[in-house]
């Protein structure tokens, strides 16, 4: 799957009020993706590869299209990312990462082959085992965060994408979840949002990882949900579309990382639906399918993945029904 963007734009020209969502030119669109490598943009974004993979998949699934790409080819490019210490990077020879290990896990479990990662996969102890070692061997002792890989980074997104890989492979018992709780709680700031790290800026991508990583944990009771309902909720602009903080531009991508965190503490009722719903269709190529992030602009597959995301959760019409998380 690559990450080429283009070549449709976004309409910036009025639209009916009764917008449709162009479902076979965004099917048609993103089975097209893998087909771009003799463009330059194709090899730049190899370091997206497995995620993009599973932006275009879970797009197909949400469009009620779940056998539109290769079961087979789709289950060996996973595994062939995979490293000896379990974890998987990008694409072969990329080095393994949290982030890519947890898309690997949802797309393998997406097409149902849980059971190849168990007969084929590499590492110690094999299948699920070898990922959940390699994930637990990420987890700060101290402090209860996660590193993305061996070279230390810690941020917030990496403890959902532990928590997130690990409750599919039914593993949570390895890490330390008290621990990992406690960090997403010191991360809280006054206004009811959650940053990078204790102390860091609230922004609304880290918010759903905090957010998602407690819903997992069972510890949403945790949540001031009215304080951070109202944050979220002041995210929608006068177009309609969302921001991940105060006084930035909307991006389409955020229907998802604000709308996700406000249905997981049962406030998504707080922002305009339809406002937003309509918002997110003008991002779309009617014609050669896919999303941008705002109208009049380049798609590529991850807006068009996080744009029908946010159309689930508004329960709009010919999309299906997402897990907020």
């Amino acid at each position: 799957m690559s990450l080429v963007s283009g070549p449709g734009r976004a309409t910036a020209t009025a639209l009916p009020d009764e917008l449709q969502l162009a479902i076979e030119p965004h099917v048609k669109y993103i089975q097209s993706l893998d087909s771009r490598k003799d463009e330059l943009e194709y090899w730049l974004t190899e370091h997206l590869r497995l995620n993009g993979l599973y932006w275009g998949l879970t797009a197909l699934h949400l469009l009620g299209r779940p056998d539109a790409l290769p079961r087979n080819e789709t289950i060996k490019f996973v595994l062939s990312c995979q490293h000896d210490n379990g974890g998987f990077g990008a694409a072969p020879g990329h080095d393994a990462h949290l982030l890519y290990t947890c898309s690997a896990i949802q797309i393998l479990a997406m097409v149902d082959a849980l059971d190849d990662l168990e007969n084929l996969g590499k590492g110690e102890g094999g299948g699920r085992v070898a990922v959940s070692k390699y994930i637990a061997g990420l987890q700060n002792q101290e402090t209860g965060t996660f590193a993305g890989d061996e070279w230390g980074e810690e941020d917030t997104r990496f403890i959902l994408c532990a928590l997130n890989a690990l409750s599919l492979l039914h593993l949570l018992s390895v890490v330390d979840m008290n621990k990992a709780v406690d960090y997403i709680v010191s991360c809280a700031n006054f206004d009811g949002g959650y940053g990078v790290s204790p102390g860091t800026e609230s922004h609304s991508g880290q918010i759903y990882a905090c957010v998602g990583a407690l819903r997992i944990a069972g510890r949403l009771d945790l949540v001031n949900k009215d304080k951070l309902g109202r944050w979220l909720s002041e995210r929608q602009v006068e177009a309609g579309g969302l921001n991940g903080r105060p006084e930035k531009l909307e991006d389409v991508c955020y229907s998802w990382w604000v709308g996700s965190s406000l249905a997981m503490i049962g406030r998504l009722h707080w922002i305009d639906g339809p406002k937003l719903a309509k918002y997110i269709l003008k991002c779309q190529d009617p014609k050669e399918g896919g999303f941008a992030d705002r109208p009049g602009d380049t798609v590529d597959v991850f807006h068009t993945v996080f744009s029908i995301a946010g159309l689930s959760l508004l329960e709009f019409p010919g999309v299906e029904d997402v897990d907020p998380c």
